[in-house]
C-alpha cells in the first residue's frame, strides 16, 4: 500500500499541479470526487496562481486540515482557533523540514525575476530540476502522520 506522499507525488508526475497533487491524495478520505478536487486546488499551482507565494503543496495541505478540521460556523471562535493552532504548527514543520513556504524561495528563485502565468511544459528536465516532487511528498506525509497522531 502506498502512503500519502507516495500518492501525491505519483499525481504530480502525471501533470497535477503541487496542491492538487496534496488534495487529490486525500480526497477520498473526504467523499471528494476527483474532479472537485482538482478543480477546488487548481488555482493554487506554481505559489498560488504561478506567482512564487505560498507553495501549492502547503496550500494543498491545508485544504486537507481544513476539510478535516475545519468550521461551517463563523461565530465558533474556538474551532477557529484551534484549526489555525493546526495550520500554524503544519506550516512550521513544513518550514523546518524545508527552509520557507515560499515557493520561489523553494525554487532558488529571486523575487524579482518575473513569473508569467504560463505554466511550463513537464519535460524528463522540468522535473529534474524541480523539488517539487519531493515537496508534495513531503506535505501529503507531514499531514497524514499529523492526522493520525491527533486521534
Amino acid at each position: 500500500m502506498s502512503t500519502k506522499g507516495e500518492l501525491a507525488k505519483q499525481y504530480f508526475s502525471e501533470g497535477y499541479n503541487c496542491s492538487q497533487a496534496v488534495l487529490l491524495a486525500f480526497a477520498e478520505n473526504f467523499g471528494i470526487d476527483k474532479k472537485t478536487a482538482v478543480m477546488i486546488s487548481s488555482g493554487f499551482g506554481g505559489g498560488m496562481g504561478r506567482m512564487r507565494e505560498v507553495c501549492g503543496a502547503v496550500s494543498g495541505m491545508f485544504m486537507v486540515i481544513g476539510l478535516k478540521y475545519g468550521y461551517d460556523d463563523p461565530k465558533n471562535f474556538e474551532v477557529k482557533k484551534e484549526l489555525y493552532k493546526k495550520i500554524q504548527e503544519l506550516a512550521e514543520e513544513f518550514k523546518k523540514e524545508n527552509g520557507s513556504i515560499i515557493c520561489r524561495e523553494l525554487l532558488g528563485l529571486s523575487e524579482k525575476e518575473k513569473n508569467t502565468p504560463t505554466p511550463e511544459k513537464r519535460t524528463a528536465e522540468y522535473y529534474k530540476k524541480r523539488p517539487c516532487g519531493e515537496l508534495v511528498k513531503f506535505a501529503a506525509d507531514l499531514t497524514d502522520d499529523f492526522i493520525k497522531k491527533q486521534k
